[in-house]
């Protein structure tokens, strides 16, 4: 008998790494209230990522993304696709520990490459756009990823259903 999913199921990872349509098949299968921290922060904020970080600097988005964070943990049970810089600060961590858990979606800097190759939302690769760079950038965070973590799941050459039912059956345990 599997037991009941009752917590925030918060998706961690790197751009192009499969956080939104993982969140969207997992709500759709879960029927959980969906949560893109991205498009929420750019809905209240009223204004886009790139323009808060030009305006008002990282330190200040990562405040906003903090304070949100705090927010979905007295909501209740939902998927959160957060933004990839989301393990940064250590309290985010924290915090989505205290009311869900943090499911890590990993793809090598290949599969990454072919699912943003042809992205013109990518700021942070514009004019990097190869499998060398991505590699670094990926590098810079593996060890944020896979420390906040309860769970990490390959993606490389799964389908969403794949993916989806690899979650909800590590959960259950």
């Amino acid at each position: 008998m599997s037991k009941t999913i009752e917590c925030n199921i918060f998706l961690i990872g790197f751009m192009g790494a499969g956080k939104s349509t993982i969140a969207r098949n997992l709500q759709r299968k879960l029927n959980f209230p969906l949560v893109e921290m991205d498009e929420r922060i750019v809905r209240e904020q009223g204004m886009s990522i790139n323009d808060i970080f030009e305006k008002y600097g990282e330190d200040h988005f990562r405040d906003i993304e903090s304070d949100l964070i705090l927010a979905i943990g007295r909501e209740g049970a939902s998927i959160v696709s957060c933004g990839g810089g989301v393990v940064v600060r250590p309290q985010n961590v924290e915090n989505m520990k205290k009311t869900g858990k943090i499911v890590f979606l990993k793809a090598t800097p290949e599969t990454i490459y072919e699912r943003v190759k042809n992205s013109t939302d990518r700021p942070i690769l514009n004019g990097h756009m190869n499998v060398e760079y991505i590699a670094q950038l990926m590098e810079k965070r593996r060890a944020l990823y896979e420390s906040a973590a309860d769970i990490t799941i390959e993606t490389d050459g799964k389908t969403k259903e794949e993916i989806c039912d690899e979650i909800t059956d590590r959960l259950e345990e």
